[in-house]
């Protein structure tokens, strides 16, 4: 495998973890970059190349689990600092929370997967996934978010867990961005940009895992000696510019809010558009 072929899975490895927990769709810039570097590639047949884009997402995952490390510990009843609960205990988010808020898009994605598949991945689609996700985003800024009562995660109700949740669904339309459409959702629930954005990435981890560990174990086969390489230059690139991306998103997202976000999917659906029509 040569140098530019290790470059190109950097490249996507980048693009991957700079966009799949920003609320600009990663989908949509997936769609600008596959024909330009994936479709180059002889080795990657359709199925190798999609097997690489779940594998690159797994790297983005893992930038998740590191960052919230500790919360995810505590969810999952590991950690000794809270064993012992008792009345004088601040409270905190619940796994059950998290669960609830799984719920929705969870049923509507397996009833609606195989339509979603075939009618709903195209250009076109993800276009109008990219203006209404940046609408919706702007609505969310002008009308919530003001004086939210909700500053923390450990704050959030099973009923607003529930309501992101039904949010979370407008994302099973490609290029609508799942990070947008539950931040934008919790902000108008009454969350700060903080507090919803915590929640979504910690919602995303046992979706977003469960979804591709399934897709790597019906394609093992595709991991062979000559695209190995390559999927492990992804995987690590992605990893890392999560990483990054996510700490400097956590840090600014309360300051910088949702506008900046939804100009810039604007300004990628007019370059999607241009380039592919």
């Amino acid at each position: 495998m040569d140098f530019l072929t290790i470059l190109k899975a950097i490249i996507l490895g980048i693009v991957e973890g700079l966009t799949e927990f920003a609320p600009v769709s990663s989908t949509g810039h997936m769609v600008i970059v596959d024909d330009m570097w994936l479709q180059s590639e002889q080795f990657l047949t359709k199925y190798v190349a999609n097997t690489f884009k779940v594998v690159i997402q797994l790297g983005s995952i893992l930038a998740v689990v590191v960052i919230f490390r500790d919360r995810f510990i505590e969810l999952l009843g590991l950690s000794r600092r809270h064993k012992g609960a008792n009345a004088h205990q601040p409270q905190r988010l619940r796994l059950t929370q998290v669960l609830v808020g799984l719920i929705p898009a969870g049923v509507l994605g397996v009833l609606l997967e195989d339509y979603i598949d075939e009618y709903l991945f195209s250009t076109a689609t993800v276009l109008i996934g990219l203006v209404l996700g940046a609408i919706f985003m702007i609505l969310a800024d002008r009308f919530g978010g003001k004086e939210p009562k909700v500053q923390t995660v450990d704050q959030i109700t099973y009923k607003q867990a529930f309501a992101v949740g039904l949010f979370q669904c407008l994302s099973l339309w490609p290029g609508f961005s799942r990070s947008g459409s539950t931040i934008s959702g919790g902000v108008l629930l009454g969350m700060s940009h903080r507090a919803a954005a915590d929640f979504t990435f910690i919602m995303a981890v046992p979706i977003m895992c469960g979804a591709s560990l399934l897709s790597l174990l019906k394609n093992w086969q595709y991991f062979t000696m000559d695209a190995l390489p390559f999927f492990i230059v992804g995987f690590l690139s992605a990893f890392i510019f999560a990483l990054i991306s996510m700490r400097f998103f956590l840090k600014l997202i309360n300051k910088i809010k949702l506008m900046p976000f939804a100009i810039y999917r604007i300004v990628l659906a007019v370059l999607i558009y241009i380039v592919y029509f």
